[in-house]
């Protein structure tokens, strides 16, 4: 019923104090495999994840209908098992949001890739308001919940949050990906122990039970849905240049949590939140997830 994938971005730039497993200074996928994940969201195939046995989900941005064929040929034709989209930039008509979708559920349909439209800032999905009209005008929409950009970028928490969700009940719905982060409304990504502690915690526990009850309403018959924790660097080496993502927390140009952990920690959250929404995991998967 769920699988656990954990995000690339999720893996870059670990500090040396991080317990993610390493093995020659690298990433030791065998090990993030035994540590309970099942594959490896990237914008490509890593074959030392592959040889260690994780299945792979992909990741794109397309800002034009022409792209969405060639990206979802690219993606079945590397074996990932699902993908997730950011589509255009937010400055479409809504003529032109159409003509995207239009083209993705095209190329969905052409190739058997099950592509998900991301909720993130900078996209057509930016706006609570134009997501929900998309849902009505193309019922078969497919969604990844990534919705910290939606709670901190349209501070949710302002107003009445429960008549939001209820209103929302469309896109929880359409919901088959998630990526784990927690935001306050000022914050994009908090470290997981000072969110415990902050009354965005319950109201991230609301949106995910949410997403995994509609899964089970709606998605009986499709693939499983996948959460991939998506904690991502403050910063990134990248073509030798520094990038600022500023997303993780630095302290004195540390980050001030490990990714790692709490990304194994996100997992343990959500396996707790399917069992109390009462999801149809098989006795196998439980005793999985109590192994972990």
């Amino acid at each position: 019923m769920i699988k656990f994938h954990i995000n690339a971005g999720n893996l870059w730039s670990l500090n040396a104090k991080s317990a993610v497993p390493r093995q020659d200074g690298e990433i030791d996928y065998a090990a993030v495999k035994q540590a309970g994940f099942d594959g490896l969201q990237h914008y490509y195939p890593e074959p030392a994840a592959l040889s260690a046995g994780l299945e792979m989900s992909g990741m794109a941005r397309i800002t034009e209908p022409s792209e969405a064929i060639a990206i979802a040929n690219q993606h079945t034709e590397w074996g990932f098992i699902a993908t997730t989209w950011h589509v255009g930039t937010g400055f479409e008509t809504d003529g032109e949001m159409d003509a995207l979708i239009e083209a993705l559920l095209d190329a969905e349909a052409k190739t058997g890739m099950a592509i998900f439209v991301e909720t993130h800032r900078a996209t057509i999905t930016q706006d609570v308001r134009r997501t929900l009209d998309l849902t009505e005008r193309f019922p078969t929409l497919r969604l990844n919940a990534d919705l910290s950009h939606w709670y901190s970028g349209l501070e949710m928490p302002y107003g009445d949050f429960e008549a939001k969700l209820d209103l929302l009940e469309p896109v929880f719905e359409r919901v088959g990906f998630m990526h784990g982060r927690i935001g306050h409304s000022s914050t994009m990504q908090l470290p997981l122990a000072e969110a415990r502690q902050h009354p965005c915690w319950a109201h991230y526990q609301d949106m995910w039970s949410r997403c995994l009850k509609g899964f089970d309403r709606s998605f009986k018959k499709r693939p499983d849905l996948i959460f991939a924790p998506e904690l991502l660097p403050a910063r990134i080496e990248y073509e030798g240049q520094e990038h600022f993502l500023n997303y993780a927390r630095e302290i004195s140009g540390q980050e001030s949590s490990d990714r790692w952990s709490e990304a194994l920690e996100l997992v343990r959250v959500i396996e707790e939140l399917a069992e109390q929404t009462d999801l149809a995991f098989s006795d196998q998967e439980k005793q999985e997830m109590r192994a972990r």
